[in-house]
């Protein structure tokens, strides 16, 4: 019972650290949505030339960060003649080089990491793209697109559809579709921290094998990420304890790129493409996000921007009256603005239409 609490403590901990940056990541994040039209996102992507895979990567940036939410809009794009790999490169761009993202690695492991997120997404999107344009056949993707048109239900089809123009609906929607998932990474990192003890990650990371630890880091990070079914920013505060625990500096990386190969969502790809591009899919991502890690991995190493182990915030000792108590308490006010906001302009029944619209889909 007493290391129960200490997990419920070390997670409680954990969410009142991040919790400003929180707000102030989705707060940006529907300013920006509100300013792209989801209309004009699917008319840019022709092809999977380098402009093509520029403006996927640009425009992933500034939609949400919700995994289920960029993989129903994804195939909504397909539906509508985006390509295929560009697709997937708006996929990729919308889980890993979103502003939340980017500040909830800041705050909690360090702008290093940021950095790294930032550097790698593109690589990771490159690498993608070259590895569908060689090994994915025109047939395939066919199929894929057939598979598509038959708009079998998945998961946050209404979140995809919903058009969202008003920042403080695209806010509460963001967090209504992400909470759980960063209630869950928020627990489980909470638990491990607790229960798994540090011995058991120094051997399983190989740190008494540096050489190679740099190559097993990379390798098994998107492993972990596929049977936490933890994505989006809600693996965050995992990937600190993993880095506390041991796991290279490649591994976090290529553990935070695999948000969109969790089991959940190779379950939706397999309904949304089918069985053989699911395991296509899945090979392809999982050979860019090892591929693109390990590079930053030796180019970090290389410039010495590897920062030590053990230097995440997991949690604070204890709640401080400090500089995040009142970031904490001024964001509040400005999420609670933010949310009234939506109440008084229709937001509710824009809930109660997906609601009905997700529910159609069922039937």
């Amino acid at each position: 019972m007493h290391q129960i609490l200490a997990a419920l403590h070390m997670t409680a901990a954990m969410a009142w650290q991040l919790l400003w940056a929180l707000i102030l990541g989705f707060l940006l994040s529907a300013v920006v949505q509100a300013a792209v039209s989801k209309q004009k996102i699917k008319k840019l992507l022709p092809d999977s030339s380098p402009k093509s895979l520029a403006v996927a990567c640009g425009l992933g940036a500034a939609s949400s960060s919700c995994s289920y939410a960029a993989v129903a809009l994804t195939r909504s794009m397909i539906n509508k003649g985006a390509d295929f790999t560009a697709a997937m490169a708006f996929e990729m761009a919308s889980t890993n080089l979103v502003v939340e993202l980017g500040i909830i690695l800041t705050v909690l492991m360090g702008y290093r990491f940021m950095l790294a997120e930032l550097i790698g997404g593109p690589l990771m999107v490159a690498i993608m793209a070259t590895l569908f344009r060689f090994l994915v056949s025109d047939r395939l993707v066919k199929a894929a697109r057939e598979q598509a048109g038959r708009n079998v239900p998945g998961k946050m089809e209404e979140h995809a559809a919903m058009d969202m123009t008003a920042i403080s609906h695209s806010f509460v929607m963001d967090w209504i579709s992400i909470w759980k998932d960063i209630a869950a990474g928020l627990l489980l990192a909470g638990l491990i921290g607790t229960f798994v003890p540090a011995s058991f990650w120094r051997g399983f990371f190989l740190q008494g094998h540096p050489t190679l630890a740099k190559l097993w880091g990379p390798a098994v990070g998107p492993v972990i990420a596929i049977f936490s079914f933890v994505c989006s920013v809600g693996n965050v505060p995992l990937a600190a304890t993993l880095w506390n625990g041991g796991i290279s500096f490649g591994g976090v990386v290529s553990f935070l790129f695999a948000d969109l190969i969790v089991l959940p969502i190779l379950n939706i790809y397999r309904k949304y493409y089918g069985l053989r591009m699911t395991a296509a899919i899945l090979g392809i991502f999982y050979a860019s996000m090892v591929a693109a890690s390990l590079a930053i991995e030796l180019g970090f190493s290389a410039l010495g921007l590897i920062p030590e182990h053990g230097q995440a915030k997991v949690a604070p000792a204890g709640f401080e009256l400090n500089y995040t108590t009142f970031l904490n308490l001024g964001f509040l006010l400005i999420a609670a603005a933010v949310v009234w906001r939506f109440f008084k302009t229709g937001g509710p029944s824009m809930l109660r239409k997906g609601a009905m619209a997700g529910g159609g889909h069922h039937r």
